[in-house]
C-alpha cells in the first residue's frame, strides 16, 4: 500500500496559543463554543490534558515549543524553528523575540521552508496582505520583518499588498477582512462571512504548493486581553474552519495548524507561557507528516515529506 502524499499544504500559523488548564475563568479555549475545533481533537477542547488523538480525518498533537532551552518561548525563535526544522533557541542560546535578531535572521536566510519549496520547483506564498504603512516602516528602518516575513523575503518571494486584498489573492489576518475597514480605514475592501472566508482560504491553497497564513491577533489578545475578545476570536475561527473543512479535499491537500508559544490560553498573565502548543493535521497524508513529530522542529521536515517526495529531490 502506497503511503499518501499530497499536492499542496496549507499551513495556518496561530501566534501565541498553548494548551492550558480547563479553567473557563482564564482560558478562552475552556469557555468558547467551538464545535469544529473540538471535533478536530476527538470531541475534546484544546487543553493541557487533551492527548494525541487521531479522529480519522485529523491528528491532534501536543507539541513542545520549549526545545530544551530554559525560559518562556518567544516568537522570533519559535517561528524560526517552525520554518527551518532547526532548534533555533538552542543554536543562539536563548528564546528570543518578538522580532528576529541578527543570529536568527542568519539562520532563516541560510535555509527555510519557503526556500526549500521554491528550490525544488514548487510554488509558495505568505498570503497575508500588508498596508502601505507597513512597507514604509520597514523601508525607514522603523520596523523589522518578523521571522515569517524574513523567511519569505529570503526565498525571493514578495509580501502581498493592499492590491492583493482587493483582487482576492490575499487575506486579512482576521480572516474576514473586517480589520481592513475597522482598523485601517478602508471602505471598499472585501469582507467575507466566516464560512465564506474558510472556503476562500481553501481555494487560495489550491493555487500553489505551499500556502502560509499567519494569524497574530491571538497573541495580541494574550498580551492585552480582554477575555471576551479571546472567546469571540475562537468562535470566529471555529466558523472559518467549518467553511475550510467543507471545501477541503483530504486526498489532495494537507492542512497544518500550529503555534510558536503559549499565551492566550492563560489570560491571568500578560506573559507567554511554557505550555505545549497544539499542532493539528488534517488530510490523508497526516500520518506521514506527523511521523516523529513532538516539537516545533518537526513541522518543516513533515511538510517536505508529504509534498510528493519534494524533500528527496536534489537542489
Amino acid at each position: 500500500m502506497t503511503t499518501p502524499t499530497t499536492d499542496h499544504v496549507l499551513l495556518i500559523f496561530l501566534d501565541g496559543i498553548g494548551l492550558g488548564d480547563d479553567d473557563p475563568a482564564i482560558n478562552p479555549f475552556a469557555a468558547a463554543h467551538t464545535p469544529t475545533l473540538n471535533a478536530l481533537a476527538g470531541g475534546r477542547r484544546w487543553l493541557r490534558d487533551t492527548p494525541r488523538t487521531d479522529t480519522g480525518r485529523a491528528l491532534f498533537i501536543p507539541t513542545d515549543p520549549r526545545l530544551g532551552v530554559p525560559g518562556r518561548p518567544q516568537s522570533a525563535t519559535g517561528q524560526a524553528a517552525i520554518l527551518t526544522g532547526r532548534n533555533v533557541p538552542a543554536a543562539i542560546g536563548e528564546h528570543y523575540g518578538p522580532r528576529p535578531n541578527p543570529p536568527v535572521r542568519a539562520i532563516l536566510n541560510e535555509d527555510n521552508l519557503f526556500k526549500q519549496v521554491v528550490a525544488h520547483g514548487g510554488s509558495a506564498a505568505l498570503i497575508n496582505a500588508y498596508p502601505p504603512r507597513f512597507f514604509e516602516a520597514v523601508e525607514r528602518g522603523k520596523r523589522l520583518p518578523s521571522s515569517i516575513q524574513q523567511a519569505v523575503l529570503s526565498a525571493g518571494l514578495r509580501l502581498f499588498t493592499e492590491d492583493d486584498i482587493y483582487s482576492g489573492a490575499a487575506m486579512s489576518p482576521d480572516w474576514t477582512g473586517d480589520g481592513w475597514r475597522s482598523d485601517l480605514g478602508y471602505t471598499d475592501t472585501p469582507v467575507y462571512g466566516r464560512a465564506e472566508a474558510g472556503a476562500h482560504l481553501a481555494g487560495l491553497s489550491q493555487q500553489r504548493t505551499l500556502t502560509f497564513f499567519s494569524h497574530w491577533v491571538t497573541d495580541t489578545i494574550g498580551h492585552r486581553g480582554p477575555f471576551e475578545s479571546g472567546i469571540a476570536l475562537l468562535e470566529l475561527f471555529d466558523g472559518v474552519m467549518a467553511g475550510l473543512l467543507d471545501a477541503w479535499n483530504d486526498e489532495h491537500g494537507l492542512i497544518v495548524i500550529t503555534s510558536d508559544h503559549g499565551n492566550m490560553e492563560d489570560l491571568s498573565t500578560r506573559h507567554h507561557t511554557e505550555n505545549d502548543v497544539p499542532t493539528v493535521v488534517i488530510g490523508a497524508a497526516r500520518h506521514l507528516f506527523a511521523d516523529g513529530l513532538h516539537d516545533l522542529t518537526g513541522i518543516t521536515p513533515g511538510v517536505l515529506r508529504v509534498l510528493n517526495g519534494l524533500n528527496s529531490r536534489p537542489v
